[in-house]
């Protein structure tokens, strides 16, 4: 199975029901952290094994995000509790994105940390990712403190120009599960320009930083099947193979590719 080839296992432990009892929010009610919050939802068999946390799209919210529910049930159906960060004004503020006014790298640290004390996520237990202008959150946060991370599956959004050197990153990139659709208009493989000042970055060059960072051994990759797709993968990173999957779709983030995802990362059903 593509799980085995990540280095980072998840250990099947049972989190203590007395970390449950010092929550405060959930379901309707946001947990509140310095700077913003997030929505959650656990899986309703109490069998829980971690956490996946997603950055909504461009002109989306926390509250609008947990609305999906064909990705929030399929996270759920893997034994992962869903979690969706509220953005500033239906955007995120990265590097170079058009975005300002907040210190994301500061305030998802905050989130990590918030879901460690309420629930008790350890890092070998989340996975972070997000669609659009989300996925280009995930993806800096995996460059930025991706050692507070599991691995890393994103849909159809990189980095943005001028793109991070790939010293910029921590060594421990997460492992790494990306799709993207060839018929992408709003954020093309190439890349696009947003206005006169800002433009989203080639995806293919994002993903050659993140391997170059992680040490990945590009003269060793192969062809893996994910959702029917055929996605190249580059292992031998520091922490876990690197996988890029180019679909024919367009700007989507499908149930069935996050299913076929977090299995691959050892999350299966």
């Amino acid at each position: 199975m593509l799980s085995r080839l990540f280095a980072v296992l998840v250990f099947f432990v049972a989190i203590p029901s007395s970390v449950f009892a010092m929550t405060t929010c959930g379901g309707e009610v946001a947990c509140s952290v310095r700077g913003g919050d997030y929505h959650i939802e656990l899986p309703s068999d109490g069998d829980l094994r971690g956490v996946y946390v997603f950055f909504h799209g461009y002109k989306s919210s926390a509250k609008l995000q947990m609305l999906q529910r064909r990705l929030v049930d399929m996270t759920l159906a893997h034994h992962l509790a869903y979690v969706a960060v509220d953005g500033i004004e239906g955007s995120w503020s990265f590097p170079n994105s058009p975005q300002s006014g907040r210190d994301e790298k500061a305030f998802i640290a905050d989130v990590f940390q918030d879901l460690h004390n309420r629930y008790g996520f350890s890092p070998d237990k989340t996975v972070i990712g997000g669609f659009s202008i989300g996925a280009s959150m995930a993806w800096y946060t995996a460059c930025q403190q991706g050692e507070r991370t599991r691995a890393m599956v994103t849909f159809s959004g990189v980095f943005w120009n001028p793109l991070p050197k790939a010293a910029d990153c921590v060594a421990a990139i997460p492992p790494i599960i990306h799709f993207h659709g060839t018929a992408d208009q709003t954020f093309p493989l190439s890349g696009r320009a947003i206005g006169t000042r800002f433009r989203q970055g080639n995806a293919f060059e994002s993903i050659a930083i993140m391997r170059s960072r992680g040490k990945c051994d590009v003269a060793i990759a192969r062809k893996v099947t994910l959702d029917g797709i055929q996605c190249d993968d580059v292992p031998r990173c520091i922490r876990g193979d690197s996988v890029m999957c180019i679909h024919n779709g367009g700007h989507e983030a499908r149930a069935d590719m996050l299913d076929a995802a977090l299995t691959a990362i050892g999350f299966p059903r």
